[in-house]
């Protein structure tokens, strides 16, 4: 068993979450960066929780990382802290700046400083929001064309760890990962939103769920899959950047049936753009309304990446499919798997 320190940035969230408890499987000693504003929902995250040393601080404390990585040591170290939400990044383009880009090159310069670069290792959550509206499949040689402040953060956080790896000889890695989800995704994003709903339709609710575009389309995978080869970019003799994705594109409308699909509603979609609605065909409920407000300035509509070089290079492939991944994400937001929680 290894006995590696790791450093998880942004520890509280879907993925540092998933990843400390691979993490912890494979005997590593966690530390986790939660944000002083953290206000992410941990009930997941009882179970392993008292396994990990928990640290306040975030990204916009350049003097505090250092302080922090000198007191820490880690092997290896896991930023994935950012403010993730893209279309709040419209709302708050300044702050998501500051976290996103900014807050990785304070976390650069604090190991230089530190000379924690001379031994640990560094991998950075980079996003298929860099690729924007560039054809699809995305590969790692794609150019750029990022649609959103988010998309724009992410991309000026890539080149700077690419800029000190080859600067300071940083073993430095972005994961540029297509979306991926799970159970402990955030309830403010789209797919998690869907699940949680159906379950709250099983308990009774009355009122629609509100939607943007349904026609944007992603690839989605499962949140472990793509922690584990975050993981396998560390234990490489050299950095590089690799794309994680499952080279299947579904729309949000797919994703919404085949949800729906999982806990006996079959969807019957009617109208068209604003006015279009989704109806349970058995009752004739309204389930699905448009709100025109939930759609981006500026949207991606295809986005759908060619994960070939992990493939080859990582031996990595996802193992848990789109319809596995949404049934899973169905049955922990239903009525009897929230009781559990809550009751035991």
């Amino acid at each position: 068993m290894s006995h590696k320190k790791a450093l998880i940035t942004g520890i509280t969230g879907q993925d540092g979450m998933v990843l400390s408890q691979i993490l912890l499987e494979k005997g590593y000693d966690v530390v986790g960066l939660r944000p002083y504003s953290s206000q992410e929902d941990l009930s997941y995250f009882s179970n392993i929780a008292q396994n990990i040393k928990i640290i306040d601080g975030d990204l916009s404390d350049g003097a505090n990382l250092v302080h922090i990585l000198n007191a820490t040591k880690p092997d290896e170290i896991y930023n994935l802290g950012a403010m993730t939400h893209v279309q709040v990044s419209f709302d708050m383009p300044e702050h998501t700046g500051n976290i996103n880009a900014q807050g990785v090159t304070r976390l650069l310069e604090a190991i230089r400083i530190t000379g924690v670069h001379k031994s640990a290792r560094l991998y950075q959550a980079s996003s298929s929001e860099m690729f924007g509206n560039s054809p699809a499949p995305q590969n790692e040689l794609t150019p750029f064309a990022p649609c959103s402040p988010y998309g724009v953060s992410k991309l000026n956080a890539y080149w700077m760890v690419k800029i000190y790896r080859d600067a300071y000889a940083f073993h430095a890695s972005n994961g540029i990962l297509f979306n991926h989800e799970s159970p402990w995704r955030g309830t403010e994003f789209v797919t998690r939103k869907i699940t949680r709903a159906i379950g709250e339709f099983q308990m009774g609710r009355k009122d629609p769920l509100l939607l943007g575009n349904l026609d944007a389309c992603r690839d989605w995978g499962h949140a472990r899959d793509y922690m584990m080869g975050a993981w396998m970019m560390m234990q490489q003799d050299l950095p590089d950047d690799y794309i994680l994705a499952s080279g299947v594109t579904k729309s949000v409308r797919d994703f919404a049936n085949a949800a729906f699909l999982c806990a006996g509603y079959h969807l019957s979609w009617d109208g068209a753009g604003l006015n279009e609605t989704a109806r349970d065909k058995k009752t004739g409920q309204v389930l699905i309304e448009i709100d025109e407000s939930l759609f981006r300035p500026i949207d991606v509509n295809h986005l759908q990446g060619d994960a070939t070089k992990a493939r080859k290079i990582l031996g990595w492939s996802p193992m848990i499919d789109f319809d596995s991944m949404v049934a899973e994400m169905v049955i922990e937001d239903s009525p009897a798997a929230r009781a559990k929680r809550i009751y035991g």
